[in-house]
This record gives structure tokens, C-alpha cells and sequence, in this order.
């Protein structure tokens, strides 16, 4: 179910809360985690529920390898147990992500005719994987050590991160299901996190869904765009691809707030951004932790010379995007990334700063411009987008009132994106006065009144 539901708000998240504080009240610690983690296995098997056996083979690989690596005393063998552990999450990720992609390349270059599988992509799974890969690591590591299969179902499963993320550690999860002070009900939590849900809310329904047809319209309509219809199609994405995933993401963090667990913050305004480096800082920021610590500095980080930190850059950010999506527009998509981030390094090596105005300009506009291979289900589309952007012979000025409309909201929502404060900037801010329930209350009707119009959320085929 979607957080933007009916069922969701109004019958399973307020039963998950109301049962988990009474078993929290009246009996041992370990019933409300049972609960939780059952209540996450429902909630995903309502999506899926040919895809719960997969789920619960993959926890319980990661669990029996978790452990092993964690007793196991040679490092050696933690090293081997490790390899063969990630090796095993890999093949499974890649089987049901990237083998259609594999065997449509193979066809092309040998002309050879193997049949495409057509597997349905498990939910979820590029980010559950993740999770416990980065499990795996902390317990190589020495820094996580799971032996109750309650905590670690429970960790991997719980519902508000489950199927789009963040991307959690489990060193920085699970402590807060055994704290004594967040056993009962927080007047404060449940306050704020209401807050930061309904703009969650708001910005996925209203912003986001009412964005997506105009972005579909031009992606996946026709093979050519005005100047006008180009600039209006990839705005239009870069603006519905934040707020959707940001807005699902703040729904998680407020979600898991009622329970008295704080998720790690994922958005930070990126298009107020200033460089590449600084876009990647602010946006998807769990990822970005995660190929961090698990991706480039083990292939070396910057430790091993100026080529070979420009290399490792540029693959970080290109296994990036074959996470996000089996494709070569993917691919591509972070190849640019991965490029821009060793042009910026050479860029300050020169010492010229450029006006702070002009250095966002290009930086959102590079970042804009690179969506489009995101977004784009072809080359053919990216292209068409791309010639409509710098399609000066044929501007489109004549406007249509629909057309009229979709700009003014573009325009609305580029002004929210970059000048307004975030939802966790308002969250610091929040205190639990009149004022702000009215301000809820209005998010809240206002969103409930877009649930007829068709919802997706981006992130869930990634």
C-alpha cells in the first residue's frame, strides 16, 4: 500500500502504532519488535505477495552470514564469508534487476536469439540489498552484531524505510528499539512526526502527482518538442522526481517518528546547490553515504594517487547508476556524474571562484540536463527532449491555456524547490501550537483531496 492511501493512514499505520505502545505497555520488549516486524512483512507482502519469499530468503542469508563473519575468528575466513556472502546478494540482485538488460546486449552483439526472461522486479529489492550488504560490511568490521532474528527481520524490514529507504545501518537503527524512554508514547514524536508526514503529504500528491502527466506527456508522447515543450518536459521532471522522492521520504522519516525512531535525513534542498559535490551531499544523501563508505573508498578513495582518484570516482558514480536501473541511459547518467565530479576538482585546482549565482546556475542546469537520460525509456527519447531544449527555430510561443498552466506550476514549484525551507528545516522549527495544526490540518485535506488522481512513486522501480 502507498503511504498516500487510504488504507495506509487511516486503518494500518494507526493500528501498527496503537498495538505496538499497548504490547510495549503490558508485555516484554520482544512482542512489540515482533509485532513491528511482522506488521513490515504484511505491508510488503500487500504489495507483493510472490515477492515475500525472496524477501525472507534474502534475510535470512544475510542473517546466517552475519553472524558467521561475526564469529568467525581468521580473518581470512571473515574475508572469504564476507566476499561470498556480497557475491551471493549481487547475483540475486542482478538476476531479477539485470538480466533481461544482459541478454538483450548479448542478442545484439552475437545475434544470437535467447528469450527474455521477463522476471516482475521484486519491490524493494535495490534497497533492501543495499541495506543488509552494508550490514554485512559493519559485522566484517566489528561494528555490528546481530545474534536475535527478531531485531534483525526487524531492522531490515521496518515498514516507513522498506520499499524506497533511507538506506539505514543497523549500528544506528536498533538501539533505539531497546531505549527505555521510547517505549511509550512521545507527545512531542507523534507532533512532529505528524508535521513532517503531512508535508511529506503534500509535496508527493499535490506537487509531485500533479507534475508527472505533464513530464510523461512529453517523454513518452510524439518524437518532437518546441523550444518551449523541451524546457517544459525536463523541468517538469527534475521538479516532479524531487518532490516525489523527497516528499516519500520526509513520509518516512515523520512515519517512523510516531514510533520514536529517527531515520537519518535523505534531502537537503539539492537544488540549492552550489557544485556537484555539493549536489551529492544534499540529495539521495543515504546513497551517497553508502558508496561512500562501501563503494569508493574500499576501491581506494583519493589514498592511491590523482588518476586512480579520478577513476574511482567516475566508477563509484557510474555503479550508481546501474543501481538505479538496468539501462544504458543509466549508465550514461552516471558516467556524466562521475565525470563532473573530476571536472570540478580540476576546476579548483585552478583557484578561480566563480559568483555564487553563476556557479548554481550551472550546477542546475548540468543537473537538469543530465535527468533527462535519467528519466528518458530510450536514447530516441532523451534525444527528442534534448533537441526540443535547443530547438530555437520553432520556440512554441504560442501558448495554449493548458500549457500556460503547467509553466505557472513549474514555475510554483522551482520557487518551493530553491528559495523555500525544507521540510527538516521547518521541523527544527516546529513547536506543537495552534497555529501549526491548523497548518497540518490544511496539508493534510488539502493532500486527501488529490487521492483520486493516479499515484506512483518513482523510486519503486529502482
Amino acid at each position: 500500500m502507498l503511504f498516500n492511501s487510504y488504507e495506509f493512514i487511516f486503518a494500518f499505520w494507526p493500528v501498527t502504532f496503537i498495538v505496538y505502545f499497548l504490547l510495549n505497555r503490558f508485555c516484554p520488549p520482544l512482542f512489540g519488535k515482533l509485532w513491528l516486524a511482522l506488521a513490515s512483512l504484511f505491508f510488503y507482502s500487500w504489495w507483493s505477495i510472490k515477492s515475500l519469499p525472496l524477501m525472507l530468503a534474502s534475510i535470512a542469508f544475510n542473517y546466517i552470514m552475519g553472524r558467521s563473519i561475526s564469529h568467525a575468528k581468521k580473518q581470512k575466513s571473515r574475508k572469504l564469508l564476507l566476499t561470498l556472502a556480497i557475491v551471493g546478494d549481487l547475483l540475486l540482485l542482478g538476476y531479477y534487476k539485470y538480466a533481461d538488460f544482459l541478454i538483450t546486449n548479448v542478442n545484439a552483439l552475437t545475434d544470437a536469439h535467447i528469450s527474455l526472461l521477463h522476471l516482475a522486479l521484486p519491490l524493494g529489492i535495490s534497497f533492501f540489498t543495499f541495506t543488509q550488504i552494508a550490514y554485512l560490511v559493519d559485522a566484517y568490521r566489528g561494528k555490528a552484531k546481530e545474534y536475535d532474528v527478531v531485531n534483525y527481520v526487524l531492522f531490515v524490514t521496518f515498514y516507513p524505510h522498506l520499499i524506497a529507504g533511507p538506506i539505514l545501518h543497523h549500528r544506528e537503527m536498533m538501539p533505539q528499539f531497546d531505549r527505555k524512554r521510547g517505549k511509550r508514547i512521545l507527545p512531542g514524536n507523534v507532533a512532529r512526526g505528524l508535521f513532517i508526514f503531512c508535508i511529506g503529504l503534500f509535496k508527493k500528491v499535490v506537487i509531485a502527482d500533479t507534475l508527472a502527466p505533464i513530464a510523461t506527456q512529453g517523454f513518452d508522447t510524439g518524437n518532437y518538442l518546441t523550444f518551449i515543450g523541451g524546457w517544459v518536459t525536463s523541468l517538469s521532471y527534475t521538479l516532479q522526481l524531487y518532490f516525489d522522492f523527497s516528499g516519500y521520504s520526509d513520509m518516512a522519516i515523520g512515519i517512523a517518528l510516531l514510533f520514536n525512531i529517527k531515520l537519518p535525513i535523505n534531502f537537503n534542498s539539492p537544488y540549492k546547490a552550489v557544485s556537484i559535490k555539493d549536489f551529492w551531499a544534499r540529495w539521495h544523501m543515504t546513497l551517497s553515504r553508502f558508496l561512500k563508505d562501501y563503494i569508493y573508498i574500499p576501491m581506494g578513495g583519493n589514498r592511491k594517487g590523482v588518476f586512480r582518484t579520478y577513476f574511482n570516482l567516475v566508477a563509484t558514480f557510474v555503479i550508481g547508476g546501474i543501481w538505479h536501473g538496468a539501462g544504458w541511459t543509466f549508465i550514461l547518467w552516471g558516467l556524466l556524474h562521475g565525470a563532473a565530479q573530476v571536472i570540478q576538482r580540476l576546476w579548483q585546482k585552478t583557484g578561480v571562484k566563480l559568483p555564487r549565482w553563476c556557479a548554481w546556475f550551472i550546477t542546475f542546469m548540468f543537473i537538469n540536463f543530465t535527468w533527462v537520460f535519467f528519466r528518458a525509456l530510450t536514447f530516441d527519447d532523451a534525444i527528442k527532449v534534448l533537441k526540443g531544449m535547443v530547438n530555437f527555430r520553432d520556440l512554441g510561443l504560442t501558448l495554449s491555456l493548458d500549457l500556460a498552466g503547467n509553466i505557472l506550476l513549474i514555475a510554483a514549484a522551482f520557487l518551493v524547490a530553491v528559495f523555500a525551507r525544507n521540510s527538516m528545516q521547518m521541523a527544527r522549527r516546529f513547536k506543537p501550537t495552534w497555529k501549526h495544526a491548523v497548518y497540518i490540518a490544511f496539508l493534510f485535506v488539502f493532500s486527501v483531496l488529490y487521492f483520486n488522481q493516479v499515484s506512483e512513486f518513482l523510486y519503486f522501480t529502482f
